[in-house]
């Protein structure tokens, strides 16, 4: 019954999902210039160089801009990426998602499917590719990343609508699963 729900709110959220009219329009050549002081951490093609941040590359365009102008903005908060987006207008967040979401990912699963975990499978997918605009990409993402955004979504440090009921029900042990799940999936990014 929760997954049934929880694969319910996805399809409504991904149909409130389309961009805002009157967003910039992004360009990806522009953006992999900008890309430069993205690569220390996501790497220029979005592969992340470490494991306390997120891969990038391939992730839906308008998630990295909702998470960029929320950095921006003060609504999410991290003591790097506020700091760093805090220099960014819209047309650069624009940019930026443009060419991150430009990328290929292809995922490949490590591990018998049956052990997926299945509060995360409705949005996230099996293999960790997000199958609505609101969710990103989990596959490949190190177990130290998944476990702390999780347990930051179950503190409430991070809120989503979706993501913080989700977390406020898992056990620790729920959330190491959860994240040893999704970091066993083999990735591949590469620019399109």
């Amino acid at each position: 019954m929760r997954r049934a729900a929880i694969l319910g709110l996805g399809v409504i959220f991904l149909a409130g999902a389309a961009p805002a009219a009157g967003s910039p329009q992004g360009d990806p050549a522009t953006g992999r210039k900008q890309a430069g002081s993205c690569r220390t951490c996501h790497g220029i093609d979005g592969f992340a160089k470490i494991p306390i941040a997120p891969h990038i590359g391939g992730e839906p365009s308008g998630y990295i801009v909702r998470q960029l102008t929320a950095f921006r903005d003060g609504t999410r908060e991290h003591e790097m990426m506020s700091v760093v987006a805090k220099a960014l207008d819209d047309d650069k967040i624009a940019n930026l998602a443009a060419w991150y979401s430009g990328h290929k990912v292809t995922a490949t699963v490590t591990k018998d499917e049956a052990g997926a975990p299945q509060d995360c499978v409705a949005c996230h997918g099996v293999d960790g590719i997000a199958v609505i605009e609101d969710a990103p990409n989990l596959a490949g993402e190190s177990s130290i990343y998944i476990d702390t955004q999780l347990k930051a979504f179950r503190t409430g440090k991070r809120t989503h609508e979706i993501m913080s009921e989700i977390a406020a029900g898992m056990s620790d042990q729920d959330i190491r699963a959860a994240a040893d799940w999704y970091a066993s999936v083999k990735i591949g990014i590469e620019p399109e």
